[in-house]
């Protein structure tokens, strides 16, 4: 992926030398490395993981600053350029519909940190806070993803972050209010299946973002996007059941099949226009 000359976004905070207060107890080094993964399977509640490892959160602790980014960070000198590119796309397309486009801060973590979401934990994966208008990202979650599902590559990770952006988008366009103000109103089951279509438009919207920084800058480089393919193939909902479980609970998705999310990313690729991606009123996902 050409992404060197890229402009860096200045909406990185990195806390990565800051802690938050405790962590999870009681939860192994092999179980956080489950978690880590089936986290971002549960983005839509990250404080759920809490309940099923025994562990609490702590919402009180030291109050966190930003900090700059260390020189010679190629890593995080990465994410800052991926925003960056992120910033330029969206606030294109918001402008062309005759909106602003606000944008997100992307919070950079180790361990733990706090969110307007609850307590931020490596074990949660990456996920995008409304309340504060935040993607909060361990970067420790792209080494398991490359080692334990075997998605590996800077496009691939380009993905994650830009799925977690496609959040911000739905925030912005009121879509995730209308979604989560239906948590306590329709059955589990039914939260569940509009939470994969939320997930499955954050996808399509990650892909969207690629198709317009393609065409404008020419980002992409051969094998780029199969690696994106292969990293929202490798952390479908039937996937990582399957691989953590051992078996798979269809009314337990909260994020789509392996195939489903490949498809919606693909069609976001292909298309470049926002209009495609209702996932709302599709007749099949």
């Amino acid at each position: 992926m050409r992404w060197e000359k890229s402009r860096r976004s200045e909406n990185v905070e990195d806390r990565r030398r800051m802690t938050a207060g405790k962590g999870i107890a009681g939860i192994g080094g092999g179980g956080i490395v489950v978690l880590l993964l089936l986290g971002w399977v549960l983005q839509g509640d990250p404080l759920s993981l809490l309940n099923l490892a025994g562990g609490s959160a702590v919402t009180t602790g030291t109050a966190v600053e930003q900090s700059a980014i260390p020189e010679n960070d190629t890593v995080a000198d990465f994410v800052s350029a991926i925003l960056g590119e992120t910033e330029d796309v969206w606030t294109g397309l918001f402008a062309k519909s005759g909106t602003t486009y606000r944008k997100p801060k992307l919070v950079l973590f180790s361990g733990s940190t706090q969110s307007a979401c609850g307590y931020a934990q490596s074990a949660t994966g990456p996920f995008y806070c409304p309340g504060d208008e935040r993607v909060y990202l361990d970067m420790s979650f792209f080494d398991e993803l490359s080692s334990r599902f075997g998605a590996s590559g800077d496009f691939a990770q380009a993905y994650v972050i830009a799925h977690e952006i496609g959040h911000h988008v739905q925030h912005l366009l009121g879509i995730t209010d209308q979604v989560h103000g239906l948590h306590q109103k329709v059955s589990k089951e039914e939260y569940n299946r509009l939470s994969v279509k939320l997930e499955l438009q954050a996808d399509f919207l990650a892909g969207v973002w690629a198709h317009h920084a393609e065409k404008s800058k020419q980002i992409l480089e051969a094998g780029d996007v199969e690696e994106a393919l292969n990293a929202a193939s490798s952390i479908g909902d039937d996937r990582i059941q399957k691989q953590t479980q051992g078996y798979v609970v269809p009314d337990a998705f909260t994020h789509g099949t392996s195939e489903q999310r490949v498809r919606w990313f693909r069609k976001g690729l292909q298309t470049g226009d926002p209009d495609q991606g209702n996932t709302f009123t599709a007749t099949s996902l």
